[in-house]
């Protein structure tokens, strides 16, 4: 069963059987700008879908003609400093939780992803494109640097790349974009929305408990030296060993079975 919920500006779809959701921006006429509402709202949405158990991955996508084409401008001109903080403070607070939610986060881009929309892209854990997606950083052309799109642009294309992006404000098509990393997968147009679908199906397949552990042990090593990441690592699997879904699934293989999870 389908379940529709959120609000005027973010859409959640939830297919029960798969325990899949889609999240969808929900301002086509402002190419889905990131306004400081819609910021959040969308806090809220994947504040509360980490907290259920009945979903194990989200995609998130545009309606519309566009992915998302960064800050609301309407929202950046004439402000105090108050107001452009919390802007920022908002903006950060989103990143950082679809990377803290334990479900795998996949952004399925079409049209633009540009500035804090390519933030946005390049924050979820897996992107998939279209091959006519664009995606850039083109904040130095209106005399606002992309600086906190630069945190993830940085993390997932290197410091070459994302200076080259940061400083032309020239967008990458979705080729480059995956040569580069910021892309997982390109597909043509009429194929992104089952694409991502069947990746999200994919990974839908394992044991949510693990899924959860696997996400948060990636972020916590990944900016570590190699001893402390394999130091934090070899205590992340040995706890997790410990679950009755690793216990399951390792017994499932050795008994040549497909695994029954609890969730656990």
């Amino acid at each position: 069963m389908t379940v529709l919920e959120g609000t005027a500006t973010v859409l959640v779809e939830h297919d029960a059987a798969s325990r899949v959701a889609t999240v969808t921006l929900n301002r086509p006429e402002k190419r889905n700008a990131l306004s400081l509402a819609l910021m959040g709202e969308l806090i809220e949405v994947f504040r509360e879908i980490g907290e259920r158990r009945d979903v194990t991955v989200v995609v998130l996508a545009g309606a519309g003609p566009v992915f998302s084409a960064g800050h609301d401008l309407g929202e950046m001109t004439g402000r105090s400093v108050e107001d452009y903080r919390q802007i920022f403070d908002r903006c950060c607070e989103l990143m950082e939780l679809i990377q803290s939610v334990p479900q795998p986060v996949i952004a399925r881009v079409h049209g633009i992803a540009t500035a804090a929309g390519c933030q946005l892209a390049a924050t979820c854990d897996l992107v998939v494109a279209e091959e006519g997606a664009r995606f850039g950083t083109p904040g130095v052309r209106i005399g606002l640097f992309c600086s906190t799109p630069m945190v993830a642009l940085t993390r997932v294309v290197g410091r070459k790349r994302a200076m080259q992006m940061l400083l032309t404000g020239v967008p990458v098509d979705a080729p480059t974009a995956a040569d580069w990393g910021l892309v997982n997968e390109v597909v043509p147009a009429d194929r992104l929305e089952a694409r991502a679908r069947e990746l999200a199906e994919q990974i839908a397949t394992a044991s949510s408990v693990v899924t959860g552990i696997g996400k948060e042990a990636f972020y916590a090593q990944i900016d570590r030296d190699q001893h402390a990441a394999y130091d934090y690592a070899k205590t992340v699997m040995t706890m997790n060993a410990l679950a009755d879904d690793a216990q399951e699934g390792i017994g499932a293989f050795l008994e040549k079975r497909t695994p029954s999870w609890s969730d656990r």
